[in-house]
């Protein structure tokens, strides 16, 4: 059996297990991926070495996610974001349509650096509570942010433009200039899809409860609030600068890329405890409430570690690409760009963005130059059929990391949002087409 086949397979069942929600993540991305390994021939020695691998590549991510999510449980408990909350539903007097317009808006603000992971951080802590309050669906938040992030991502220092330009061999912000246009009309597609979600939703949340807000704490708790963030013995409101001044600085120093992520977390983590509860015993207290949560998580990154440092070691990932081209009929080789461009989203649930820009683009572009396909075309169409389902694809830690920070679970983000996604890269991919940034 082919290295694309049991590749193939191995994804498949991840994505099923995923779906269907009758295993946890870490279970789904452990043993399918070590039997496929096997299957196709590999010791568990080297699978040994796949593991090393893999875990060198998610290491800081599995520590940032620790700390971030304590970091941010200890800003919930000391009520940093409630003032936030309560101006934001003042400021849209409960107007689930003005929310999800608001959250694309931030997600747009705080993905300008680049970094997935720090949009979500921003995001998710401050957002989810409003979105539980007004009733609105959680997931709509990982979706809008998730669409505006990405659409955002194609600068020049969001990664993708990066590989490509690499690949080849041009200067990035060159690659970026026709893609502006893109961006804005994007982001406008993703404040009307906002509107539409919020009237959706404004429908739903009147039909299902009668009303739009939570009239009361025992309902916001109900909904699924961590119970910490309602425990009015924890908040320290005398302390909400301080607290606000603490988070501005470890998110900017996270931006900055100064010191490492998860140092930046510990450092704020070592901070909030002391400055916000005294006693040695309630900061452990505070330590072991969120714990679980950010264990959990760092477990389940270090399993996609695993997952990830299989299909690259065992070459799985390189043989999905170069297959996936070769088995394309002859007649719509001239389409080639556009038909993969099409099937982007999809191949965020098959392909690591590394392996989707280093091994699948060059094969792409190299059969698409035999057809007098511009190379330029070619990366346009993949760029802009992909990226829009970054953040949708398990293959993502920034996902895992908006998952951890929202107790969310992956089968249901991909339920809700991967046909949304997947339609907005497809009217994308058609735009572009339409104003020259890819020619057929």
């Amino acid at each position: 059996m082919s290295l694309s086949i049991i590749g193939f397979l191995t994804i498949l069942v991840i994505i099923t297990l995923l779906i269907s929600g009758r295993v946890s993540p870490l279970v789904a991305m452990v043993i399918p991926p070590i039997i496929g390994a096997l299957i196709a021939g590999f010791s568990l020695a080297d699978i040994g070495e796949f593991f090393d691998s893999g875990i060198s590549s998610v290491i800081n991510v599995a520590v940032m996610f620790i700390f971030a999510i304590i970091f941010f449980g200890i800003m919930q408990d000391a009520g940093l974001f409630e003032p936030l909350i309560n101006k934001m539903i003042a400021l849209s007097k409960g107007n689930v349509v003005v929310v999800a317009i608001i959250t694309v808006l931030i997600a747009v603000v705080a993905q300008l650096d680049g970094s997935g992971a720090s949009t979500f951080l921003i995001t998710i802590p401050a957002l989810l509570p409003l979105y539980l309050r007004l009733r609105m669906n959680p997931y709509l938040l990982l979706l809008l942010v998730a669409g505006a992030a990405a659409i955002v991502n194609m600068v020049p220092w969001g990664g993708p433009l990066g590989r490509v330009a690499s690949v080849l061999k041009t200067d990035v912000t060159e690659l970026w200039y026709p893609l502006i246009p893109l961006q804005i009309i994007g982001i406008i597609l993703m404040l009307v899809l906002a509107v539409f979600f919020g009237i959706r939703e404004k429908k739903r949340i009147v039909s299902q409860f009668g009303s739009l807000a939570a009239s009361n704490e025992d309902e916001v708790s109900s909904m699924g609030v961590v119970s910490s963030e309602l425990d009015k013995d924890l908040q320290r409101p005398k302390l909400l600068w301080i607290n606000a001044l603490v988070s501005i600085l470890v998110i900017g120093t996270l931006v900055a890329g100064i010191i490492p992520a998860g140092l930046a977390f510990l450092i704020g983590v070592a901070i909030a405890l002391p400055i916000n509860y005294r006693s040695t015993k309630d900061q452990m207290e505070r330590i072991r409430a969120h714990a679980p949560n950010a264990l959990t998580m760092a477990s389940i990154i270090i399993a996609a570690g695993l997952f990830l440092g299989i299909l690259n070691g065992t070459g799985m990932l390189t043989a999905i690409a170069n297959d996936a081209v070769q088995i394309m009929p002859s007649f719509m080789s001239s389409y080639l760009h556009i038909i993969v461009g099409i099937l982007g989203v999809p191949f965020d649930l098959l392909l690591s963005t590394d392996a989707y820009y280093f091994a699948l683009f060059p094969v792409v572009e190299q059969i698409g130059l035999s057809f007098d396909i511009d190379s330029l075309s070619t990366a346009y169409a993949m760029i802009i059929g992909n990226i829009v389902g970054t953040f949708v694809s398990p293959l993502a830690p920034a996902v895992w990391l908006a998952l951890g920070l929202s107790g969310l679970e992956m089968g249901k983000h991909l339920k809700y949002s991967f046909f949304w996604m997947w339609g907005l890269s497809i009217l994308l991919l058609f735009i572009a087409t339409l104003i020259g940034i890819i020619h057929i």
